[in-house]
């Protein structure tokens, strides 16, 4: 996968076109990425015990990973990703527009 938890992307497709945020949740199976602040949906909640009344909750909806595009931390634009070689040995993502290596998200 080109993005991973953590990393600040943006949208290039959709409804959301333009916004950008943090990844919280990657969906591997289907595919999607839910972002922080990002493809905001409503969901009617049935009432319970904590809330007898019910209520209407604003979330995050998922985003298909082809929509999205990580931004780069140097120069703050959003970049196309490909993977080489450290100066360990170890294969990591880069941005191809810089060149640099992208650092990997704290989770």
């Amino acid at each position: 996968m080109h993005i991973r938890t953590g990393d600040s992307v943006k949208v290039i497709a959709g409804n959301s076109k333009g916004q950008s945020g943090k990844i919280v949740k990657m969906l591997l199976d289907k595919q999607r990425a839910v972002v922080e602040g990002v493809n905001m949906i409503t969901k009617h909640v049935k009432p319970t015990a904590a809330t007898p009344q019910g209520e209407i909750k604003k979330l995050e909806g998922s985003i298909h990973i082809s929509n999205l595009m990580v931004i780069d931390a140097k120069t703050g634009e959003p970049t196309r990703t490909g993977r080489k070689l450290n100066e360990k040995g170890k294969l990591q993502r880069y941005s191809k527009t810089s060149g640099n290596f992208i650092p990997d998200p704290v989770k």
